[in-house]
């Protein structure tokens, strides 16, 4: 039979919950990364500095960083195609990284970017929902081993949170661009049907014709059709 919980074990509790409501609260991906980063910075030991290797479009690319550092230490990782967080995208691994001035893994990266950016410890944790894989939330700081076995712990459960808070964010930002589409196709439906007197199916097919016919997306042949629409006079 287990014990209470510790002190330390229910500050870390309400943190954590403290860290799941704030990243809920966020609406946009971009506004969910940032505040992911910046709560990474406050709430895990050793951090300073927090970024987001974001895999898109086939490309990894750094979101939300805390400042400027992960930034500049995640283009070596990209521009010599080695590194910890690429690692922790691939492998599907937690890497940590104690010194990067001995660090021997990744000898394009590691101490480039220790001479370049003063980023001495690392850690890369994958982030994933069910199993697609995001990309990676990575640690930064100026000293060497500074992460220790609670950081990794406290990292991985931060991690997740962080996850799971992305992946709300993407799936409400796609249903608000959804929503819009549909409105926008809506409006420049009734205008042709106002215009040409013709049915809704007809000035739906209006629509898709131009779309494949010009290559462009259908809601920006909607736009386009909106956008024409004399106003009346006042």
């Amino acid at each position: 039979m287990t014990g209470p919980p510790d002190d330390g074990e229910v500050q870390l509790a309400e943190a954590f919950a403290e860290v799941a409501r704030s990243l809920l609260a966020e609406h946009s991906v971009e506004e969910t990364l940032r505040r992911i980063c910046s709560l990474a910075v406050e709430t895990i030991d050793g951090c300073d500095h927090a970024g987001i290797s974001l895999i898109t479009s086939r490309r990894v690319e750094t979101h939300g960083a805390s400042d400027e550092v992960p930034e500049l230490v995640d283009f070596i990782q990209y521009e010599s195609s080695e590194g910890p967080c690429l690692d922790a995208i691939r492998d599907h691994e937690v890497f940590h990284v104690n010194d990067l001035e001995v660090e021997e893994r990744w000898p394009n990266f590691a101490r480039r970017a220790a001479a370049e950016t003063g980023v001495r410890s690392m850690l890369s944790f994958r982030l994933f929902a069910e199993e697609n894989t995001m990309g990676a939330l990575n640690l930064y700081s100026r000293a060497a081993s500074a992460f220790d076995a609670e950081a990794d712990r406290v990292g991985a459960v931060f991690a997740a949170h962080a996850a799971v808070a992305l992946k709300a964010a993407r799936q409400s930002e796609a249903q608000a661009i959804a929503i819009e589409t549909r409105d926008v196709i809506g409006q420049a439906k009734g205008i042709l049907m106002a215009r040409q007197g013709i049915s809704e199916p007809e000035a739906f097919e209006v629509l898709r014709q131009a779309s494949q016919r010009l290559n462009v997306k259908l809601r920006d042949v909607a736009e386009q059709v909106s956008r024409n629409q004399p106003r009346r006079p006042a």
